[in-house]
């Protein structure tokens, strides 16, 4: 696997309040290596192993992007949807940042199938074809065309299982992490103290609450994946 610096520093994770866990009573036990304090009844993250695991992904997702590899990033809550969607966009990865919808990745086949659908009514209504049907029959495609978007948008370009999954809150996210141990796609995991650190095949203890913490692990896998996607076109 390919080493680069990915200029990981201690200073700027403090800034996003990286290193800031959940209250004391809400932990995994299995934390307690990547646990470096309790501070006013919150755990903090030894943000010295978080900036390795951080590394360890980052190489990772390069070393992946520069053979061509795909991504899906997902979180769902709130405070990660935005980020997760302007990363994804910059890095030309798949999301899923509304809702989790079972059996997306282990019922590939019916997935499949609504994507092709998804695209059908996109063209539809893209042709003005939907305008010329009757109201009712009209609005009912409309509604379904929206749904589509709001669930699947992010993954409308998918033609098959992503090679690598990014996971922003593991707890949130747990459906889709039990799907990828099923079918065996790695997964790269942002954990905070009350997750379980075994689940993914890398886990990045960190803030899973703050904006500024989700986007700076964000920003630094996005930028290795562009870094590797650039390898990939110049060296194909």
């Amino acid at each position: 696997m390919t080493r680069r610096y990915w200029n990981i520093n201690l200073e700027e994770m403090m800034e996003a309040g990286v290193h800031f866990g959940h209250g004391t009573r809400k932990w995994n036990p299995r934390m307690a290596p990547y646990i470096s304090a309790k501070r006013k009844g919150i755990h903090i993250t030894n943000l010295t192993r978080t900036a390795r695991f951080l590394s360890e992904a980052c190489d990772l997702v390069f070393d992946a992007a520069s053979r061509g590899k795909q991504f899906l990033i997902v979180g769902t809550k709130n405070k990660a949807a935005d980020s997760v969607a302007r990363a994804a966009v910059r890095a030309r990865c798949h999301y899923v940042n509304k809702k989790w919808l079972g059996g997306i990745l282990t019922n590939w086949s019916t997935t499949e199938t609504r994507l092709h659908k998804f695209r059908d009514l996109r063209m539809e209504q893209k042709m003005g074809r939907l305008n010329r049907l009757p109201k009712r029959d009209a609005a009912m495609l409309k509604r379904q065309l929206s749904h589509l978007q709001t669930y699947l948008g992010g993954i409308k370009y998918m033609t098959g299982l992503p090679d690598i999954v990014i996971i922003v809150d593991q707890h949130e996210e747990y459906t889709a992490l039990r799907e990828c141990i099923t079918l065996g796609i790695p997964t790269i995991c942002l954990i905070d103290t009350n997750c379980d650190p075994d689940l993914g095949d890398i886990s990045i203890p960190a803030n899973d609450d703050a904006i500024a913490s989700i986007r700076l692990i964000l920003n630094k896998l996005v930028f290795a994946i562009c870094e590797g996607r650039s390898s990939y076109i110049i060296n194909p």
